[in-house]
């Protein structure tokens, strides 16, 4: 379960932010997670919850933004946007020539903090 380490990478990020804006701890996260991104939005928040015991987060809670999975079709010129995992051919004109522009990503977006 690779939700392990982004867990710990997502806590190593904001509390690095947290130290060094001199914040006393986490109230939030805010990330946002393609659906294209092999990363399973429900083991992600049970392992942030499992771990975050001795970190700044300790109290924080994980928001998740799922991000569609959009692209841009070679063949017909235009956009899309589909709501599973995975594209294996435009969904406007069935072409196989396209590049996927959206849905790998997993960003950190904002925190909460307390001072």
């Amino acid at each position: 379960m690779h939700e392990v380490s982004i867990a710990q990478s997502i806590i190593e990020i904001v509390s690095g932010q947290c130290r060094k804006g001199g914040y006393r701890s986490i109230t939030s996260i805010r990330v946002r997670i393609g659906r294209a991104s092999g990363i399973m939005p429900d083991a992600l928040l049970f392992a942030f919850d499992a771990i975050k015991a001795d970190s700044p987060a300790r109290q924080a809670v994980l928001e998740i933004e799922e991000v569609c999975v959009s692209g841009r079709c070679r063949d017909c010129g235009r956009d899309f946007s589909v709501e599973g995992e995975y594209v294996l051919d435009c969904p406007l004109c069935g072409g196989l020539a396209f590049e996927i522009t959206a849905g790998r990503e997993m960003d950190v977006t904002d925190m909460e903090v307390e001072e």
